[in-house]
């Protein structure tokens, strides 16, 4: 009870120490209908995280597309993006897990994007300091399992990734999962935004409430902040694995279907 009153406290400080982000805060426009959807992975997964989702994607009618990200550096994933979304024949919902919410809060402002949607994701404001915002919440543990490289990169532990990243997957999936993990560049962690996508475009959010790699709280923050359409998931970091379809019905709603 203690740990929940503290966290609720921390979410009311933010929102009053962040006014400035309310006076200026979205509005939701009416939903346009998307035949295209483009999905960007995260840190320490690659394209093959939304495996479950885009099925059930594809059985609705939509045209689906996985940005298989390099990980170099933030600027080389959102040209990623970009270069897909040039492929797409009209009105596109974006979608990013984990990471990939800075990813497509950059490239998002794309005029094909007629939508956002945010699972377990990042959702910084124009040059914001992430990492610092993160700070002002509870550590989530999965941070204590990152291992760094001597050339630059980093990548999760085994059991950080099994235990915080994917804890609530079968651990057949989870430990394939961690086997294509992709090394992310550590200047991905310092890396700012210069775009706000959110700010401009129709928002939805998908909050996983047992993740352990961001903490919900920092997410319902985000969400609140962007005037997100939100859903809350019983899940891990990965609810995208764990549920998809709680996820690919939000995509949908975000599509206008």
């Amino acid at each position: 009870m203690k740990r929940h009153l503290l966290s609720t406290a921390i979410v009311a400080a933010l929102f009053v120490s962040g006014a400035s982000y309310a006076q200026t805060a979205p509005v939701q426009k009416a939903t346009v209908q998307a035949h295209n959807v483009v999905l960007v992975h995260g840190l320490y997964a690659d394209a093959s995280s939304w495996s479950e989702v885009i099925p059930l994607l594809q059985k609705a009618g939509l045209h689906v597309t996985a940005v298989q990200n390099p990980l170099t550096s933030l600027a080389d994933d959102a040209e990623a993006t970009r270069r897909v979304l040039a492929l797409q024949d009209g009105p596109t919902v974006l979608v990013a897990h984990s990471y990939g919410g800075m990813v497509i809060s950059q490239a998002g402002v794309d005029p094909k994007v007629s939508a956002l949607v945010y699972v377990a994701a990042r959702g910084p404001d124009a040059g914001e300091d992430y990492a610092a915002l993160a700070a002002r919440f509870p550590a989530a543990p999965a941070s204590a399992g990152l291992i760094k490289s001597a050339d630059g990169y980093a990548q999760l532990s085994e059991p950080a990734f099994l235990h915080d990243f994917g804890g609530d997957l079968d651990p057949v999936k989870a430990r394939t999962l961690y086997a294509v993990q992709g090394q992310a560049s550590q200047s991905i962690f310092s890396a700012r935004t210069s775009q706000a996508a959110w700010r401009v475009k129709p928002s939805w959010y998908a909050v996983s409430t047992q993740d352990r790699t961001i903490n919900p709280d920092l997410q319902r923050f985000m969400a609140k902040r962007m005037n997100a359409q939100t859903i809350e998931v019983d899940a891990s970091h990965l609810s995208l694995i764990s549920h998809p379809q709680e996820i690919a019905n939000l995509i949908l709603k975000a599509a206008g279907m």
